[in-house]
């Protein structure tokens, strides 16, 4: 029996990563079992495919209890419901997304890319004094979660929704934002191009990416090449690790300033 397989807590959601000998009684009784000790767990689902696409979609199988995949997950003071297979959410942000709804400051307009169902946006809106937020994701069942989270925690003023790929909706739009954050997908595309097209000068922008810890100083290189290729200049504030994803792989966050 696997019993100590992996798991990530998702409100009444338990996602569990068995190894692949794993039999199926044996995942039915360790679902069972982490039933029993996790009172505000309701369903077990088992993790079958990683995330995948620009998109970001998974695959999982229910194992036990009641059956649904749409999570109903808090934190930060907030309040989320997804479909775990439809909509890429990760619990592990929620303390990235704590730090950066920190760092916001009072009549800040934000800009926040690859939203998902708006974990980001919403964590913003809610814990800090942002003007604005313009939450933008491609993912049409995204949105649909992000619009209705957003009235669920009540902020659905301070939240404006860009359905779309970012490529097409940064030329729409003609604001400029004091804060650009992109927790992209592990994808070649930086993306960076659009961020600059939306920023001005003073504009932060929190930027990630995934990589080897060895290999940070070369995503720090990638930013500033991206910088000089569009005529821009930038002030690296700092780098750190904002998650071990698989082993010796990091997601990192670059934090930089346009200066022009």
């Amino acid at each position: 029996m696997d019993a100590k397989a992996p798991y990530d807590l998702l409100g009444n959601i338990a996602l569990v990563k068995f190894s692949r000998e794993t039999k199926a009684n044996d995942k039915k009784k360790f679902a069972d079992n982490l039933l029993k000790k996790n009172k505000s767990v309701a369903t077990v689902l088992e993790k079958t495919g990683g995330f995948k696409g620009r998109l970001r979609k998974q695959e999982t199988k229910w194992v036990a209890g009641v059956k649904t995949k749409e999570a109903i997950y808090r934190e930060n003071n907030c309040i989320f419901r997804f479909n775990l297979d439809s909509v890429y959410f990760s619990s592990r942000l929620s303390n990235e997304r704590k730090e950066i709804a920190k760092m916001i400051r009072k009549g800040d307009k934000v800009f926040v890319m690859f939203a998902g169902a708006a974990p980001f946006s919403i964590v913003i809106a809610r814990n800090s004094k942002a003007d604005i937020v313009y939450s933008n994701e491609i993912n049409k069942k995204a949105n649909e979660y992000g619009r209705l989270n957003a009235e669920l925690n009540k902020v659905k003023n301070k939240i404006i929704f860009f359905d779309g790929d970012i490529k097409r909706v940064a030329k729409k739009i003609k604001n400029k934002f004091d804060v650009i954050v992109m927790p992209r997908p592990q994808l070649k595309d930086s993306f960076l191009k659009e961020a600059f097209m939306l920023s001005r000068k003073g504009t932060r922008i929190f930027y990630y990416d995934f990589c080897k810890e060895d290999d940070m100083d070369k995503v720090v290189n990638k930013v500033k090449s991206e910088s000089v290729r569009y005529r821009h200049k930038i002030k690296v504030l700092g780098i750190k690790k904002a998650g071990e994803i698989a082993a010796y792989r990091y997601r990192i966050r670059v934090d930089f300033k346009m200066l022009n």
